[in-house]
């Protein structure tokens, strides 16, 4: 069931609950899907897996995002049967061979990523060594400047690709070279070394590169991690695609998720004990919380206490999530009221 409030307050007063609720700001995803298009100099494709709500989607569309980077069956399915001009790519680089003929046969899904031969010959073999796919070889990339790296399970070694892309290069109608730099990135500087390190390995082949995919890692706002504007990230990129003449030709696209969605949502959770300054909540990492788990984020967060009340002076907490495993732990430090109890809402 889905309602329209003002504000997280006026959501706690209507429905007091007793269980997570999750709060999505339709008006500033548009806005920053808007932005994103308007500065990225390519095709921007929202990743799907970093959000799948169809409130989320049908918002991002109607904002101009028509492309999507589904790395499942059911997402193609998803955007497949809801919007009727929008364009699905694979692109999780290691795909089963039922999946891989649904997505070609049923869904007319033209784009794949690999990074492997067998994946090459398994997509091959599949779709009866069609002439008409669009393959991408994801290359690993470093990804120090980044919350978390995407490198260590996927992506062609830069020193072993050139045989795995002159085989795709053969079989591909049009070839695309893919990276991803890890998860919010920090530096603008990751995407040009990127690039660059795209080219210099390119140049040591004689294969013609259709599009450059550079994936996804773009940067969201959380206390105590700022990075710089996404303004700086698009200017670093155009200014590296300008500096490299192979590229001039070459389709650019991107695959952003967080950047796009982070600051558009919410979840407002509910105290259920207090133990000096760890709080055990309704929700966790195996819920909406996960990122404040497992790569420890610091979520900005308030109290609300619906009849008022509480205190200004402010502690640092910790919190528990539902579940019985002592993973489901966020450490924070999150900022509070020193007086914040069980039934009040964060």
């Amino acid at each position: 069931m889905q309602q329209r409030f003002e504000s997280i307050e006026a959501v706690v007063d209507a429905l007091t609950p007793d269980y997570p609720v999750y709060c999505l700001r339709p008006a500033a995803l548009a806005r920053q899907a808007q932005r994103f298009i308007a500065l990225f100099p390519g095709t921007v494709l929202y990743a799907v897996k970093c959000n799948p709500h169809l409130l989320v989607l049908d918002t991002l569309f109607a904002a101009g995002i028509s492309h999507f980077d589904t790395a499942s069956l059911s997402e193609i399915a998803q955007i497949a049967g809801r919007y009727r001009d929008a364009t699905c790519y694979f692109m999780h680089p290691v795909k089963n061979r039922e999946a891989i003929h649904a997505a070609y046969f049923e869904f007319g899904i033209r784009d794949f990523s690999l990074d492997t031969h067998a994946e090459l010959e398994k997509i091959l073999e599949v779709t009866n060594h069609a002439d008409d796919l669009n393959l991408y070889v994801r290359v690993a990339m470093s990804s120090d400047k980044a919350a978390y790296s995407l490198s260590g399970k996927f992506g062609v070694p830069l020193e072993q690709a050139a045989s795995l892309l002159v085989a795709t290069r053969s079989a591909a109608n049009k070839l695309g070279v893919c990276f991803h730099v890890g998860s919010q990135c920090m530096n603008p500087d990751s995407y040009t070394n990127a690039i660059g390190l795209v080219v210099d390995m390119l140049a040591t082949t004689d294969v013609k590169l259709d599009t450059l995919d550079i994936g996804g890692g773009f940067p969201s706002v959380y206390p105590g991690l700022t990075p710089p504007p996404l303004g700086a990230y698009m200017r670093a990129i155009k200014k590296t695609l300008k500096s490299h003449p192979s590229l001039e030709n070459c389709r650019i696209i991107c695959e952003p998720g967080r950047a796009l969605v982070a600051e558009g949502g919410s979840v407002v959770a509910r105290v259920e004990l207090r133990k000096g300054n760890m709080l055990y909540i309704n929700d966790g990492t195996y819920g909406s919380l996960f990122d404040a788990g497992v790569p420890g984020f610091l979520y900005p967060v308030k109290a609300i206490r619906p009849e008022g009340g509480v205190s200004a002076e402010m502690m640092e907490f910790g919190f528990y999530g539902p579940t019985c495993d002592s993973m489901d732990v966020m450490k924070g430090p999150f900022h509070l009221p020193v007086d914040i109890k069980e039934g009040d809402w964060i």
